[in-house]
């Protein structure tokens, strides 16, 4: 993306305003740095990139099929975001004369090549191999504004991506459908965000398919005030706003609430752009002071009172050791987790198996009853509703199941971390899961032409005739009479009753066939879904737990080193050293309160 294009768009962000804040990172990346605290630099680094761009960083996340890709192309004006595929690839989005789409690519070798292609169909160049983004310019008056619009990535093998875009925004558009509120895990994940960028805006799409989206509202507002999340929840309608673009209708355009975020972006995000990067920034600062004046204070208190040596270093040893604990309950519980899994997936494989062979007996019944060519659209139906049944009833199992497999992983931790994020596994609507299976197959046995046994019975009526024909000849009687008559009459209709009993049993065959090749199906398709929805639940427990053994083991060992290395290195001139820290305690003291008071400020 040529830079020459950023720069025509708007400055949302006035360097003046932004310079006392850039010298405090600066100031106190030096002091992490100084701390051995690399992790601390690397996050002030990044929030020192996203203060000096000039522009407001705006990334559009959320679950896939929640209309993020049409949101993001409702913004911008155009289809820079595939719409029609499971490929997710990071789209940047910045102000230009002209459109224009380039691709990053991998070319395998750790290095990368860009490759211009058609901004007005950039979908299939998208799904390429090897794409690592895609960037394009547009002259859309909400990025002159200054805006850069960020699609995040949607896939669970893209994730660091996304949380990356995420930690480097200004402000985020988290989208949800309006067809339920939200889920515990949405919640858990809008915290994580909000941990990231304090700026965050809940988009309700799709109101146009949900009646009871206002409903859906209300109830949202209500779990993000419980839960400390003060996001504004905007009902929008992405597909509706580009329908209303393209034929002009200015009032099927207010009425998908388009207009109406994006006067609320320029109003609360792009005019106060000064003021929502400083909060932000404060926001990571009073973090990175925090975790440097745990070293410090730890480091001072060991020197300043001698006597009190033994009893900090036990105490740290104590919470090294509950560190070391927490990291073989975390080898455990991913056995637990490991091991329950797979019996889970398997179970619910089973159920789902054990459930389906049932319909298939019960439907073989009725099909060995009745002849499947008379309401066999009517029986597909039914089918169909029982399948479904079924279904759900699975997954509500692989749910309550699922429950009990987080407890039991969740039992070997500290009782403080037993609340692991669990996704909800039960179907709101087992149609969509069943959407890719093919329907009940027709019965070609049942297309039988009236000639075909009409003329089987007159085969079988001719016979007879000549067989009693030819043996009462001998008798001197005709060839045609009355008892070779009703010989081919009786063969006749004893033909047409065979052929009827035959083609019955040929149907109820087939009808056995399509019933056991859509069970089949069925099974692919469910099951498919069942373990992609458990493996997200192992996931997240593994990500949940994780880091927080990884946080308590860093913490306790650096601290324990500081008070540790304290004594065998400034043993000597103890008085220097604690004066020496008194003053980076000041120092961060000071560096706080200038970032407070830039907020005041702004």
């Amino acid at each position: 993306m040529s830079a020459a294009a950023g720069l025509k768009a708007a400055t949302v962000k006035h360097p003046d305003a932004m310079a006392p804040l850039i010298r405090i990172l600066d100031e106190l990346r030096e002091m992490a740095r100084a701390a051995g605290r690399d992790d601390l630099g690397g996050r002030l680094g990044m929030v020192r990139a996203r203060v000096t761009d000039p522009r407001v960083r705006m990334v559009v996340a959320g679950e896939p099929k929640h209309g993020v890709s049409t949101l993001v192309n409702s913004l911008v004006g155009a289809p820079v975001s595939a719409t029609d595929t499971a490929l997710s690839v990071p789209v940047i989005v910045e102000y230009g004369p002209q459109a224009t789409a380039n691709l990053v690519k991998s070319n395998g070798n750790g290095r990368v090549e860009r490759q211009a292609v058609d901004p007005l169909n950039p979908g299939p160049a998208l799904a390429a191999q090897g794409v690592v983004r895609a960037e394009f310019t547009e002259p859309s008056p909400l990025l002159a504004d200054g805006i850069v619009v960020m699609d995040a990535p949607g896939t669970a093998g893209d994730e660091h991506t996304k949380w990356s875009m995420i930690a480097a925004a200004d402000t985020v558009l988290y989208v949800v459908d309006a067809s339920r509120e939200l889920t515990p895990a949405q919640l858990e994940h809008l915290q994580r965000i909000h941990q990231l960028c304090p700026t965050v805006i809940c988009v309700l799409n799709k109101i146009d398919r949900f009646p009871q989206w206002s409903h859906v509202q209300q109830r949202n507002r209500d779990l993000l005030d419980a839960a400390g999340l003060g996001f504004a929840v905007a009902p929008v309608s992405a597909l509706l706003h580009l329908e209303a673009e393209t034929s002009g209708n200015y009032q099927r355009d207010i009425e998908s609430g388009m207009p109406q975020l994006i006067d609320h972006l320029r109003d609360y995000v792009v005019s106060r752009a000064d003021a929502v990067a400083i909060e932000a920034a404060v926001r990571d600062i009073r973090l990175v002071t925090d975790h440097l004046a745990v070293t410090v204070r730890s480091e001072a208190e060991a020197l300043r009172d001698p006597r009190r040596r033994a009893e900090i270093t036990e105490q740290l040893l104590a919470a090294r050791n509950l560190a070391d604990e927490l990291r073989q309950r975390t080898a455990n519980w991913q056995v637990t987790l490991v091991d329950g899994s797979t019996e889970l997936m398997a179970d619910i494989e089973h159920d789902l198996r054990h459930r389906l062979r049932s319909l298939v007996r019960d439907a073989e019944a009725e099909i060995a009853q009745t002849d499947p060519a008379r309401g066999w659209k009517d029986f597909g139906t039914e089918l169909d509703a029982r399948i479904c049944e079924a279904v759900e009833e699975n997954f509500v199992m692989a749910h309550y199941r699922s429950m009990e497999l987080c407890e039991q992983v969740a039992a070997k931790f500290p009782a403080d971390h037993r609340t692991p994020p669990l996704p909800d596994l039960r179907l709101e609507n087992p149609g969509e899961v069943l959407e890719p299976v093919a329907p009940l197959d027709t019965l070609e046995s049942a297309k039988v032409s009236v000639t075909q046994p009409l003329l089987s019975g007159l085969l079988r009526a001719y016979g007879g005739i000549l067989m009693v024909g030819l043996a009462t000849s001998l008798l001197g009687m005709g060839l045609v009479n009355v008892y070779s008559a009703s010989a081919g009459v009786l063969l006749g209709v004893n033909a047409l009753w065979d052929d009827r009993k035959s083609r019955k049993q040929r149907r109820r065959a087939e009808a056995k066939v399509a019933v056991a090749r859509l069970m089949d199906d069925v099974i692919f398709q469910v099951s498919k879904e069942s373990r992609n929805r458990l493996r997200a639940m192992q996931r997240a427990l593994r990500d949940h737990f994780t880091d927080i053994a990884a946080d308590t083991a860093r913490t306790a060992d650096t601290s324990l080193r500081a008070a540790e290395e304290a004594y065998g290195k400034y043993g000597d001139r103890r008085e220097e050293r604690i004066a020496e820290l008194d003053g980076r305690m000041s120092t961060l003291r000071a560096v706080r309160e200038r970032a407070e008071a830039l907020v005041a400020a702004a």
